[in-house]
């Protein structure tokens, strides 16, 4: 008989796997930066209290229909945590969203009204087909009548996912065009069919469907924030590794 595999997990083990997956720099990166944010919330007097975290716990165990105490713990236990490295996380999550504010709430406003048209949306369509002559064929065919685009969509788009969603991309923010296809896609009527457009994907046929104003909700402030904290945390990072090089020379 076979001895039983140990299911015991060595920390040692972790770190050997996450390097052999190549996972290993951006953990090592996460964990410098949340000694960041603990020592400049340190600095700056900020700090999450037992009542904030008891509310966070709640609005997720809510939010994963965990009703009972037991349920939670249950959920805990199947994903190898204690409750108290779960307060932990809520804490670290917490104390980040508090420094985020302090550092950049006031910018975020000033971020959006200057790069405004960047956060321009388009509900958008498109079908990407390999030969030139096909996209045109398939562009007067659809000019025509004789196939929605739709329906063209579904049966000639180069990738399978967007055949089975018949040509639908989304809600597409300007930014996230290259600026060629953002020049052309913006300032053609929507429902109208844009002729092909040629990228190194293939021939694209466009088409709008609405147009969607820059507006800051609160998913877009939410957005300007955490790239900002991102971006101070790399700059942080940076400065840190260029510091700790300097020591060793």
């Amino acid at each position: 008989m076979n001895n039983p595999v140990n299911i015991i997990v060595e920390p040692e083990e972790i770190i050997n796997f996450l390097k052999s997956k190549m996972n290993f720099k951006e953990v090592y990166q996460n964990v410098i930066f949340q000694r960041v944010i603990f020592h400049v919330a340190q600095e700056r007097g900020i700090s999450v209290t037992a009542e904030e975290i008891e509310e966070q716990a709640d609005n997720l165990r809510r939010n994963k229909r965990l009703e009972k105490a037991t349920d939670t713990i249950a959920w805990l236990a199947d994903q190898l945590i204690t409750p108290e490295d779960w307060e932990v996380g809520i804490h670290a999550r917490l104390l980040s969203q508090k420094l985020a504010e302090t550092l950049f709430a006031q910018e975020v406003k000033k971020v959006f009204f200057q790069n405004r048209l960047d956060f321009e949306q388009v509900v958008l369509y498109q079908i990407i087909v390999s030969y030139e002559k096909f996209a045109q064929e398939l562009f007067y065919q659809i000019e025509e009548g004789e196939i929605s685009f739709y329906h063209a969509a579904h049966l000639y788009d180069m990738d399978e996912q967007r055949r089975y969603k018949c040509g639908y991309e989304g809600k597409i923010y300007r930014f996230a065009l290259q600026p060629d296809i953002a020049a052309v896609v913006f300032s053609t009527p929507a429902k109208q069919l844009i002729p092909p457009f040629k990228t190194d994907q293939g021939y694209h046929l466009f088409m709008v469907e609405e147009f969607l104003p820059a507006e800051l909700t609160s998913e877009r402030y939410q957005e300007i924030l955490n790239n900002m904290f991102q971006r101070w945390l790399a700059s942080e990072l940076d400065s840190l590794l260029k510091s700790s090089l300097k020591d060793t020379v």
